[in-house]
C-alpha cells in the first residue's frame, strides 16, 4: 500500500511539473509571438473604435515623419486627464504610421511657447508636416483626419463661383444657397471666391469655375467669357436646375450635352415618404468620381442630362436615378402619371462627367441636373455630402482625398423590451443563484458520501 500511494504520489508530481514546464514554455512563446506580431481585433459594431479606411489611405499619403504639439496641462478642470485622452485618441493612428511624433507642452509652465505658438486654448492641437501646419481645438477622426487631408494637399485650391445673376451663394445660410457644402470645402482646405464680370473682366484661371443655377439671364459677353474660359482648358462644375438657361445653351452645345424638358419622377421616392420629384440616385458609372460608391442620393426636381457622342469629349454618366420612374413634361399637379407619348421611361442619367486634353493637360468637367442636391436644405440626404466632395476632388486632380464622415455609433444604446427586461432580471437574481444553491448542495452532498 505505500509502495502504491509513493508511485502515485511520484506520478502526481510528475505530472504538476510538466504541467508548470509546458504552461512556462506556452507563456513564453506567446509572449515572443505578442512581441513580434501584432494582431489586433476590433470587435465593437460599426467598427468604432478603430480608424475608417478613408483615413488609413490618407495616412499613407505622407511621405515623412508627422508632428504633433499639444499644448495641455496634466489636468483639465472639464476633461480631466487630457493629455491621456489625446494620447490614446492618438496611438490609434500610430499604429498605422509610427512616424507620427506626438509631444506635450504645458502651457502654464512654459507660457512664452505657447503665447508665440498663438496658443488660445488648453488642448489645442498642431499638427505640422514640412513647412505646413494645421490647428486643432477638437478631437475626433473626422476633424483630425481632415486636417490631415489640408496638410497632404501640395496647395490651396480655389473654387472660383459666377455670381450677379441670382446664382446660390457658397457662403448663404438660404435654404437655397449652399454655406454647408462651403464648410466641408473649407474644412478640407478649399477655398471659394465669388466674382462678378461686372468686377472682373476675365474669369481668374485659379482652379475651377462653380455656375450654380442663375435665376436671370446672361449677357451675350458673359456667355462668350465662359466659352473661352472653357477653351483654354479651365474645370467647370455645372449646376442645372429644371426650366431655361438662361442663355447658357452655347455652353451646353458646346459641352455636347442635352437637356430635356421636364422632371423626373421617382415612385420609389413614395416608399420612403418623400415626395416623388426627389430623383433617388442608386445607379453610378464606372469613375473615379464614384468608386466604391454604395450610398444613395438625392436630386429634388432634377433634369435628364444625355451627352451627346463627339470625338472632342469622353463623357460618363455618373448618376442614374428612376429606373422605374420617368421624365414628366406635364404639369405636376394632381396625380401624376406616365405618359407613353410624351413622358421619357427611366432609368435617367442626371449627373455627367466629361474630360478632355486640351494642351497637354487634362480638362475636366461635371453637370449636375439639380442645384438643390448641394443646396443646404438637402445636402445631409442620403451621400449628397460624399458626392459632392468626390465631384470637387476630381475635378481639383484629388480624387485620391476621400471625403471623410463622422460614422454612426450604432451600438451606443440598447433598447429592451419589457419582456425581455423580466427575463433578464429573472434570469440573474433568480435563476443564477438558484443554480449556485443547487451546485454547491450537491457538491456538499457528493463529498459527504465519500
Amino acid at each position: 500500500m505505500t509502495t502504491f500511494n509513493k508511485k502515485s504520489g511520484l506520478r502526481s508530481r510528475w505530472q504538476n511539473d510538466l504541467f508548470i514546464a509546458l504552461f512556462l514554455v506556452l507563456t513564453g512563446v506567446l509572449g515572443y509571438l505578442a512581441l513580434e506580431f501584432r494582431t489586433q481585433w476590433d470587435l465593437s459594431q460599426n467598427n468604432r473604435n478603430s480608424l475608417s479606411q478613408a483615413s488609413i489611405d490618407i495616412l499613407q499619403k505622407f511621405d515623412g515623419p508627422v508632428q504633433i504639439t499639444v499644448y495641455a496641462t496634466q489636468q483639465d478642470l472639464q476633461l480631466g486627464d487630457i493629455r491621456g485622452i489625446i494620447s490614446n485618441f492618438v496611438s490609434v493612428y500610430q499604429r498605422i504610421k509610427p512616424d507620427l511624433i506626438l509631444n506635450f507642452i504645458d502651457p502654464v509652465e512654459q507660457p512664452q511657447q505657447a503665447q508665440s505658438a498663438g496658443v488660445r486654448l488648453n488642448g489645442e492641437i498642431v499638427i505640422s508636416f514640412k513647412e505646413r501646419k494645421e490647428r486643432l481645438a477638437t478631437i475626433n477622426e473626422q476633424a483630425f483626419s481632415n486636417a490631415l487631408v489640408r496638410l497632404a494637399r501640395t496647395g490651396k485650391k480655389q473654387l472660383q463661383v459666377l455670381s450677379g445673376h441670382g446664382e446660390r451663394k457658397m457662403d448663404g445660410i438660404a435654404q437655397r444657397d449652399m454655406g454647408n457644402f462651403n464648410k466641408k470645402l473649407l474644412e478640407t482646405g478649399f477655398e471659394s471666391k465669388s466674382f462678378s464680370f461686372a468686377d472682373q473682366p476675365e474669369i481668374p484661371d485659379t482652379g475651377i469655375l462653380v455656375i450654380a443655377s442663375p435665376q436671370t439671364e446672361l449677357l451675350e459677353g458673359e456667355v462668350k467669357k465662359i466659352l473661352d474660359y472653357l477653351a483654354k482648358g479651365g474645370n467647370l462644375l455645372w449646376l442645372v436646375d429644371t426650366g431655361p438657361l438662361y442663355g447658357l445653351l452655347p455652353l451646353a452645345e458646346k459641352l455636347g450635352i442635352v437637356l430635356t424638358p421636364g422632371v423626373v419622377v421617382d415612385p420609389q421616392a413614395d416608399r420612403l415618404r418623400v415626395p416623388s420629384t426627389f430623383a433617388l440616385g442608386t445607379l453610378y458609372g464606372s469613375h473615379a468620381v464614384t468608386e466604391n460608391f454604395d450610398f444613395i442620393t438625392v436630386f429634388p426636381f432634377a433634369r435628364q442630362l444625355i451627352p451627346e457622342e463627339n470625338t472632342d469629349w469622353r463623357s460618363v454618366t455618373l448618376a442614374e436615378a428612376a429606373p422605374q420612374g420617368w421624365v414628366e413634361t406635364g404639369p405636376l399637379e394632381g396625380e401624376i402619371s406616365f405618359d407613353e407619348e410624351n413622358d421619357v421611361a427611366g432609368p435617367v442619367g442626371i449627373a455627367v462627367a466629361l474630360n478632355r486634353v486640351v494642351e497637354d493637360r487634362e480638362q475636366r468637367v461635371v453637370i449636375v441636373g439639380s442645384g438643390h442636391f448641394l443646396a443646404n436644405s438637402y445636402l445631409g440626404n442620403g451621400g449628397n455630402l460624399d458626392l459632392g466632395m468626390n465631384m470637387i476632388n476630381w475635378l481639383a486632380g484629388d480624387e485620391s482625398f476621400i471625403s471623410i464622415q463622422p460614422r454612426v455609433t450604432i451600438d451606443s444604446r440598447l433598447e429592451l423590451s419589457e419582456l425581455q427586461l423580466t427575463l433578464i432580471a429573472t434570469g440573474f437574481l433568480i435563476a443564477l443563484p438558484l443554480i449556485f444553491l443547487v451546485s454547491g448542495l450537491f457538491i456538499s452532498w457528493y463529498r459527504k458520501r465519500r
